[in-house]
């Protein structure tokens, strides 16, 4: 076997989704299947190199994988000539510096979202990997959900005639900490360390509105925060400073209508954590993280209000399930794996830094809207289609 490797420093790996979802579940499982197969006949070998502050924390990582590589000193990994690429999934005010630095020092960079704290900090890391030459990518892994992909299906197949409207509901009670453990990290609910529901989840609406039914052009919404005293990781209380909820409303090209709720105060009554529905002209869809219901219009039964006696209708039983029809894998392992393409096999890759800027647009747009009460355009910053 012809194994090309490529050296990756991650950085935030002792975090929960750098751990279980890029280094574990991606990278890891690229390898044990043998390596990323390329048109050329190699096989391409993630060699991961563990960068945090915690050496402790990183050698126990290391030793549970068989890992050997790893590092407290950022700039000391990002010196060597057997790293290509950085990846962050530090926490958000860290990640701006750090990505700088590997781009000074001609890596190419992959990152979670949001990319920066604010729409001028992204703007200028766009800029800087621009002018370095370097490929970037931004983490969007609800684009690969299974539900999404279907979904996505169904709108490349013209099944839903001119699409009127998307209705979303995202989130999940996260405990305040009292007398059980959040969770969730204490950081995420104070503002002065990055924290916030619109900052985290109004970039992935960006990308998912964007690649799946149009550019947004004017956000209006509302943020709360519904809980003002939680407990942190010690057990100690604290003021929550960050909204833990958001309550959108968008338009996107071609007049669709998007209204997304997104919580860290709400109660699951839903078959999945998140779920989209989308109604069209000719057809709607419900779709969440693996399943996908649709109806057709040709099959849309007559609804009959009559609040004085009870509904006879199954509802949900007069939906089709949208099959698989293929096997789906770990949505961040398909991102990282078109990713390392893009570096190595020139393949094209759309999620980008200019991506990500717009996504971080959107939220500081947003936090803005709730501020002042009030709808706002949504310029563009350039990049994508």
């Amino acid at each position: 076997m012809n194994r090309r490797p490529i050296g990756i420093v991650l950085n935030g790996v002792t975090g929960r989704m750098g751990y279980r979802q890029h280094l574990v579940r991606s990278l890891l499982a690229i390898r044990t299947d043998g390596g990323l197969p390329l048109a050329d006949g190699s096989r391409l070998w993630p060699e991961p190199v563990l960068v945090g502050r915690n050496e402790a924390k990183l050698t126990e990582i290391a030793e549970r994988h068989g890992l050997s590589d790893l590092s407290t000193d950022l700039h000391a990994a990002l010196a060597r000539d057997d790293v290509a690429i950085y990846f962050d999934a530090q926490v958000t005010q860290r990640r701006e510096k750090a990505v700088a630095a590997a781009i000074e020092a001609g890596k190419h960079v992959y990152t979670e979202k949001p990319l920066a704290g604010d729409l001028a900090g992204a703007l200028e890391l766009t800029r800087l990997a621009e002018a370095a030459g370097v490929r970037t990518g931004v983490v969007a892994d609800k684009l690969y959900l299974p539900g999404l992909r279907k979904l996505k299906r169904l709108i490349d197949a013209g099944f839903f005639g001119r699409i009127l409207s998307v209705r979303g509901e995202f989130g999940y009670w996260v405990y305040e900490g009292d007398w059980q453990p959040a969770q969730r990290p204490s950081w995420n609910y104070r503002a002065e360390d990055g924290g916030g529901i619109v900052l985290d989840m109004l970039p992935h609406w960006q990308y998912l509105l964007e690649n799946l039914f149009g550019r947004v052009r004017t956000v209006q919404c509302l943020a709360a925060t519904h809980i003002p005293r939680r407990f942190d990781e010690s057990g100690e209380p604290y003021q929550a400073t960050a909204d833990d909820a958001a309550y959108a409303i968008f338009e996107l090209d071609g007049g669709v209508v998007a209204q997304i709720n997104s919580s860290w105060a709400v109660r699951v009554f839903r078959d999945e954590l998140v779920e989209f529905q989308v109604d069209g002209t000719e057809g709607s869809a419900v779709a969440g993280l693996r399943r996908c219901r649709a109806q057709h219009r040709a099959v849309t039964p007559r609804s009959v209000w009559d609040p004085d006696r009870p509904a006879a209708a199954d509802s949900r039983g007069e939906w089709s399930e949208v099959p698989d029809n293929q096997e789906f894998d770990n949505g961040f392992r398909v991102q990282w794996e078109q990713f390392l393409r893009h570096v190595v096999a020139d393949e094209p890759f759309g999620l980008d830094f200019a991506a990500g800027a717009r996504g971080v647009q959107l939220a500081e747009l947003g936090m803005r809207s709730a501020r002042e009460g009030r709808r706002l355009d949504v310029p563009d910053v350039g990049g994508g289609g």
